[in-house]
């Protein structure tokens, strides 16, 4: 079974070099395509788009942390149909079961021959966007079916493996005050989220706009899809052709490093505040997204600018702090803040 990069450089290999240039204004031109019809529906929340894209790019998983009524379901479906890409959202409770995610056998009865036989029948995560509404309400038991097609693209069902066609990648919220009757997310399943994205309040601008949209009109503008599944697999190869420099690749293992309290170079707040840092597969999720941004701003290099602007949602959902932070007030992205200064 391939990877999803595996599939993605299959797909690019068709690409000769004397098209590269060609694909690379191809991107800029969807991509700025794509920002136009997300705002025809949301307002601002340009940086949470851009996060969402980056992940995209690199073939990842985002977590979005934010209050009810922020608009994080129409976001993500918005983003999806501008894309091009199917969508499906799943709304995680208590008494969600694997086969609600994954899909299920069924016996039904052929006809041509009168004997019974078991069928397939795939469930929403058989989609290129999956939704995954208020992920820390559901089990231990269902998440980690989710977190087997998060890494291995596929799922298993009575034994049987299924891929997912890619691209694919989950989009999973969570709302940040509402604790009774959740369930916290295994540090495992964490870490493969590429971004833990804040979705915030408007200001007031953009406030006031939303409320003008949703008093004057009666539907919501029609998305036209800008990109296809091939062509994302493409850009998500090109992504992987951006050159670091040594000395920036020094810079991210440097920032993650300094994560770990143990690390000589840590600073004060992580030695006091911090019980475990962030892990190897940070490092890579950052260089890999600072490639992603170089490319989204029309460069082909990556500098240190785009390490410090992708770092706190890189790696505040990986820094677990202790007790003493809690007990100082002190938050996580208060001292991921000290290791990138």
């Amino acid at each position: 079974m391939k990877t999803s990069t595996q599939e993605a450089s299959a797909v690019a290999s068709q690409v000769l070099p004397e098209e590269a240039a060609a694909l690379v204004e191809k991107f800029h031109a969807q991509f700025g395509a794509i920002r136009n019809e997300v705002r025809k529906v949301i307002v601002g929340q340009d940086d949470v788009v851009e996060h969402l894209l980056l992940t995209l790019l690199i073939g990842g998983h985002c977590l979005i942390t934010g209050m009810p009524g922020t608009a994080k379901t129409l976001l993500v479906r918005t983003l999806a149909d501008a894309l091009g890409l199917t969508f499906k959202r799943v709304q995680f409770t208590p008494d969600l079961m694997p086969t609600d995610i994954t899909g299920t056998d069924i016996i039904e009865d052929d006809i041509t021959t009168g004997h019974r036989r078991w069928t397939f029948v795939p469930g929403p995560i058989f989609a290129n966007v999956l939704l995954a509404d208020e992920i820390n309400r559901t089990p231990p038991k269902t998440q980690a079916a989710l977190l087997e097609a998060m890494q291995e693209h596929s799922v298993t069902v009575r034994g049987t493996t299924h891929s997912l066609r890619p691209p694919f990648f989950v989009l999973a919220t969570q709302n940040p005050i509402e604790l009774e009757g959740t369930y916290p997310l295994p540090e495992a399943q964490l870490d493969r989220f590429v971004f833990n994205v804040l979705l915030d309040y408007l200001d007031e601008k953009d406030e006031v706009e939303v409320v003008h949209r949703n008093t004057t009109r009666t539907q919501l503008p029609k998305i036209e899809a800008c990109t296809s599944a091939e062509e994302i697999l493409q850009y998500q190869w090109l992504v992987r052709q951006v050159p670091v420099a040594e000395q920036i690749t020094q810079r991210a293992v440097q920032i993650v490093r300094n994560t770990r309290p143990a690390e000589a170079g840590a600073p004060e707040s992580v030695r006091r505040y911090v019980r475990y840092g962030a892990s190897v597969r940070a490092t890579q999720f950052l260089c890999l997204a600072a490639k992603a941004r170089a490319l989204m701003q029309n460069r082909y290099h990556v500098t240190e600018e785009d390490l410090q602007l992708l770092a706190l949602p890189v790696l505040r959902h990986r820094v677990l702090t202790n007790y003493q932070a809690e007990s100082d007030g002190v938050t996580v992205d208060a001292v991921l803040k000290d290791v990138v200064r």
